[in-house]
């Protein structure tokens, strides 16, 4: 699967208070035809983490109606998202509500330490405006999930809600630095509010992996195709790529992901993407360098 880069679409507004960097972990709602409108998060100069969104076109790379105000805050002091609320996935309701799951972070007593958990924000007016359900997360930290919940995925079938999040199971102090570990496991639902898990592990690490970061996924002719940010020990974010047939097993394939560019914005890491197909073109939102500092590029592949 062959990759052409389109270079970034969408920089933080530095303007804004809540935008004093990065534009990271693109979200996808449909509006019709080749429009979407992405949700993103950004910085304020305090590191606390604010939900923003614009539109755009996939077809030609031109953005519009930019946020001024955050669609998501922090929430209040002591509550799981006192440090930063982050959108990961949208879905939509029987009823027609929307959907946006996102993470919520505290900071940790030892820097870089950090917990996360992640919440349930919805819109009842096609994703105009979106309220928090709950102070309290849906999902949060169990003995599956010993360090954090984190970066939750959701797709249905049929009666069945399927989020793939991630569960962090280990965090290190070394002589070289902190090291975290997590994979991907499955929770399930049957309203999208209320999950069960039981420990089941859609992408487990490999090799010397240490983590895998959100997924995003393709439903296409009865098969699920999957985009990834993994990392290895001493080496930046890279893009991973699996495929199931049902959603639950899956198998990893190489040299289907984008590779980072020889210099610039990604050259040293492929970070949280989000891929989108319209008609026979995948289009990927993604983040390179520094966990989405410099912005969201765009990239597109008639593989």
């Amino acid at each position: 699967m062959q990759w052409t880069k389109q270079g970034l679409i969408y920089r933080p507004d530095s303007t804004l208070p809540w935008q004093a960097s990065h534009a990271a972990l693109p979200t996808r709602l449909p509006l019709g035809g080749s429009r979407y409108r992405i949700f993103f998060s950004s910085r304020d100069e305090d590191n606390r983490a604010h939900v923003g969104r614009f539109d755009v076109d996939l077809t030609t790379g031109v953005v519009s109606n930019p946020s001024r105000e955050p669609v998501l805050a922090p929430g209040d002091w002591g509550h799981f998202d006192d440090h930063g609320v982050q959108a990961c996935s949208i879905a939509r309701a029987d009823n027609g509500d929307l959907y946006l799951y996102y993470l919520g972070w505290n900071t940790g007593k030892k820097d870089p330490l950090f917990y996360a958990a992640i919440g349930l924000a919805i819109s009842r007016d096609g994703g105009e405006t979106f309220s928090k359900h709950s102070p309290a997360p849906i999902l949060q930290r169990s003995r599956f999930d010993p360090w954090m919940v984190s970066g939750g995925t959701v797709i249905r079938q049929g009666p069945e809600w399927l989020m793939y999040y991630l569960s962090g199971f280990k965090f290190e102090f070394t002589a070289g630095g902190a090291i975290s570990w997590y994979d991907i496991k499955i929770a399930r639902s049957r309203d999208g509010i209320e999950w069960t898990r039981s420990g089941e592990v859609a992408l487990p690490l490999q090799d010397d992996e240490t983590n895998i970061s959100r997924m995003t996924i393709d439903e296409h002719n009865g098969r699920y195709r999957a985009w990834f940010p993994v990392k290895r020990r001493d080496v930046g974010y890279r893009c991973g790529y699996a495929e199931s047939l049902d959603g639950v097993i899956w198998t990893r394939h190489a040299d289907h992901g984008l590779p980072v560019s020889e210099s610039g914005w990604d050259s040293e890491a492929i970070d949280k993407m989000e891929v989108i197909r319209h008609g026979e073109r995948l289009y990927m939102l993604y983040n390179g360098n520094r966990f989405g500092r410099d912005g969201i590029g765009l990239a597109y592949s008639d593989g």
